[in-house]
């Protein structure tokens, strides 16, 4: 049966399927842009593409991220890989990059170190690198999953910027070593989250974290005094309800200089604070 753009669109959109993201996923498989899209309605679509198509609008309506299926999430400017094995980057989580390319302006130190734990797709150490200039700061990021560390390699490659990579859970990826600011986007959400239902397609390694959501977190603040440098900043994505907690977590740790950063829908999404300076 020989169906041109606009009858799949239409197809897409009987099928509950958004038009901008029916639009994305026939311009992925076409090889082409929304531009070009729209002022090809009448262009003829080959079976095999419009069956590939079809698929994907199904796997959309099941709550499969659009970008699996385009392989792709563009974050902070910048176009990253995405597979099933990461976490697909948020905007919200571009408050933390901004905090952290803040917080690495004002430092004193010639090449700061700095150290992304639980890199994902490596969003938010690659984007803060290219905030701050990648010659001006060296970048750790870990992942306790191979294949996350994969992609976020492939991302560093095809965005031509250098940074270490270290496998491992948490700090554990770093034994003995020091940093000047660290920010990570752990899990946060709570096992048995009602939100967790449509979040399926993505790993929930990534995403839960104990019966309230805060264990990684509190692994995160309890171990950090050993891996900071005196005056080190550490950054903590969190859910919009957690922020009072995660502050707890740092005051009762030691740290100074604690706040709450918002995001663009003005929760409250980032907190961290700022190490003595001193050392233990």
């Amino acid at each position: 049966m020989v169906r041109d753009v606009a009858q799949l669109l239409s197809q897409a959109h009987s099928l509950g399927v958004d038009r901008l993201d029916a639009q994305l996923l026939l311009a992925h498989r076409l090889g082409r842009t929304r531009t070009w899209l729209m002022a090809h309605a009448e262009a003829v679509v080959a079976d095999p593409i419009a069956a590939i198509f079809e698929a994907d609008c199904r796997s959309r309506t099941d709550d499969c991220p659009l970008a699996y299926l385009v392989g792709e999430r563009e974050f902070y400017g910048l176009m990253f890989k995405v597979t099933p094995a990461v976490l697909v980057p948020r905007p919200d989580t571009e408050t933390l990059v901004d905090w952290a390319a803040e917080c690495v302006q004002a430092m004193p130190a010639a090449t700061p170190r700095l150290l992304d734990l639980g890199t994902g797709t490596g969003a938010i150490a690659l984007s803060v690198l290219q905030a701050v200039g990648q010659r001006l700061a060296h970048m750790t990021a870990t992942d306790v999953s191979a294949a996350a560390l994969e992609v976020a390699a492939a991302n560093a490659e095809r965005l031509t910027m250098a940074l270490e990579f270290q496998l491992g859970s948490w700090w554990h990826a770093v034994a003995g070593r020091r940093f000047d600011l660290v920010v990570s986007n752990p899990p946060y959400i709570a096992e048995g989250d009602a939100h967790l239902p449509a979040l399926r397609h993505e790993p929930q390694l990534a995403l839960t974290s104990g019966a309230d959501g805060l264990t990684a977190l509190r692994q995160i603040v309890a171990g950090a005094p050993q891996h900071l440098n005196p005056g080190a900043w550490l950054l903590l994505e969190h859910g919009a309800d957690q922020a009072a907690a995660v502050r707890d977590l740092l005051l009762q740790r030691g740290f100074e200089a604690i706040q709450t950063r918002r995001d663009m829908g003005q929760r409250e999404r980032c907190s961290g604070g700022q190490w003595p300076g001193r050392d233990l």
